[in-house]
């Protein structure tokens, strides 16, 4: 491949592209919960059943999930912006089809479609930054600038769908994405430059299918674990995923070009950092979820309510983020991210304190933002190990292993902390007499059960109940909380453990100049 020599230094060509390599992946965030609000209407004008209602909420993080590793290869393959804007262009369409859905099934196969689109985003995006910012330091604000954008399209998913979806009908949810998508585009083939693996071999077919079957079925257990509880399904599926896994480590050591470059692991920083990216939002995930539960079934709050309350500590996080990123190119990462982890152990524990009455939405929302100004900062921090860990030819398998890391890790702190939570509540909440059975059986069940429940039960009884309901599932949001007080203070040790032979970025020496890159086309 054609190569030329280039400053290390990054200027406003480089910047503006990383501006337009951020929309997509504010984007890609945005459409994970954007169908949050929107599910009741399209329920009402496709009828959709229960279980196709799971499908359409599910089905765009499960091909994120499963073909992240894919694309990562394929993008080193064909080059990485190639992918992104083929990826682009796959996302207009899905958007359009998912718009202007006429069936359950269409916007099935619309929400699939853009789930691998997605996927197609967060890698060439994470690959390309690690090509155009050579500079150490200008690669730590870039990635904080990109931890930023993904942040603020996880948060301003649920916002802004409830402006459209008060403005307009509900698919315009997906038009959203049209203009961002058009921008990338127009502007990607100017602003950003191509590069790939020129060693890179085949795509190994055998290894996409494995990694298909290993992730979604692992990521559908998870899931289900979560809304049923560890059941024989979700254990099954789980299990098939872990058989399958093994099966495809073991053709990855002996491929030439495997799918996944199982030696990325061999550098202590890069392993280190990868379990940070894991273990973060597992930690914090499950907390989140019975976070937002408690404000609409305790608290009585409107989803969209609870979404604009969340907008403080999300805005605090990318802000303090950002601040961290800045703070790592003096200080080595080890004690930033430390200090992030503890931070975010103070956060879960002042939501320990938290409690059913009025003023616990104060203290969950004080706690949260704690937490999440630790948390926030342990996510971008821990890509951006994983990106400059990874030699720069295997920058596409880094970037899907960041993306899938995250993936795995929220799903399974769902599963395993909302278990948690589950059990809690259930040990906790009692039934008065005269209860009916119908109503018993579904507060036992779970809490969004519960209320409903609970609420159409008269009298005293019902009043009792209700409040026995929110006291035992506020009780299991602490024991939550507790659990990932202690598991962010091992994170602490482990950056401490891990990381603490990493120089801060600054220390580190730009890239020779003269030193061959990819070419800008």
């Amino acid at each position: 491949m054609t190569t030329v020599d280039v400053s290390p230094k990054a200027g406003p060509r480089q910047w503006l592209g990383l501006a337009v390599l951020c929309l997509p992946t504010m984007l890609a965030a945005v459409d994970i919960n954007v169908m949050f609000l929107a599910l009741p209407q399209v329920t009402s004008a496709l009828g959709a059943n229960s279980i196709e209602q799971l499908w359409i909420m599910d089905i765009y993080g499960f091909m994120v999930s499963g073909f992240l590793i894919t694309m990562g290869m394929l993008g080193d393959l064909i080059g990485r912006r190639r992918l992104l804007l083929l990826g682009a262009a796959a996302f207009i369409t899905a958007s359009l089809l998912a718009a202007y859905s006429t069936s359950t099934m269409m916007l099935l196969g619309s929400r699939a479609l853009l789930g691998i689109a997605g996927a197609a985003v967060t890698p060439s995006v994470l690959a390309l930054i690690r090509t155009m910012f050579r500079d150490p330091r200008q690669m730590g604000a870039a990635m904080g600038v990109w931890g930023t954008s993904l942040m603020a399209g996880i948060v301003l998913g649920p916002v802004v769908g409830g402006l459209l979806l008060g403005a307009f009908w509900w698919g315009s949810i997906f038009l959203m994405g049209v203009p961002i998508m058009a921008l990338l585009l127009l502007a990607g083939p100017f602003l950003v430059p191509e590069s790939r693996n020129a060693s890179a071999g085949r795509l190994d077919v055998i290894s996409v299918v494995l990694s298909l079957a290993t992730i979604l079925p692992i990521i559908y257990g998870l899931k289900e674990a979560a809304r049923t509880g560890w059941d024989v399904l979700p254990i099954a599926t789980i299990f098939v995923g872990l058989v399958f896994m093994v099966v495809f480590v073991r053709r990855q050591r002996k491929l030439s070009s495997p799918l996944l470059d199982l030696s990325l692991f061999s550098s202590r920083a890069l392993a280190a950092a990868a379990l940070l990216a894991l273990c973060a939002p597992l930690f914090s995930g499950g907390t989140t979820l019975l976070a937002t539960l408690f404000m609409q079934m305790v608290q009585g709050l409107m989803p969209f309510q609870v979404a604009l309350w969340m907008l403080a500590p999300a805005i605090a996080m990318i802000v303090v983020g950002n601040l961290a990123a800045a703070t790592a190119r003096k200080v080595r990462p080890a004690y930033v991210l430390a200090a992030g982890a503890v931070l975010a152990a103070i956060g879960m524990l002042v939501i320990t304190q938290v409690t059913s009455s009025p003023t616990g939405l104060a203290t969950l929302l004080t706690g949260l933002t704690i937490a999440f100004v630790g948390g926030g900062t342990v996510g971008i921090l821990s890509a951006t190990l994983i990106m400059s860990s990874a030699p720069p030819e295997k920058a596409g398998s880094a970037g899907s292993l960041s993306g899938t890391l995250g993936e795995f890790g929220t799903a399974l702190g769902v599963a395993i902390l909302g278990l948690i939570g589950s059990v809690v509540y259930r040990a906790e909440v009692s039934v008065p007499a005269g209860v009916p059975a119908d109503a018993a059986g579904a507060v036992r069940e779970s809490i969004a059960s519960a209320v409903p429940a609970a609420q159409q039960v008269s009298g005293q009884a019902g009043a009792d109940l209700l409040n026995s309901v929110r006291d035992a599932f506020t009780s299991g949001l602490n024991v939550v909380a507790l659990v990932a007080t202690v598991l962010f203070l091992g994170l602490a040790v482990l950056a401490i453990v891990g990381l603490r032979h990493v120089p801060a970025a600054g220390a580190l020496p730009a890239r020779d100049p003269g030193e061959a890159v990819p070419a800008v086309d």
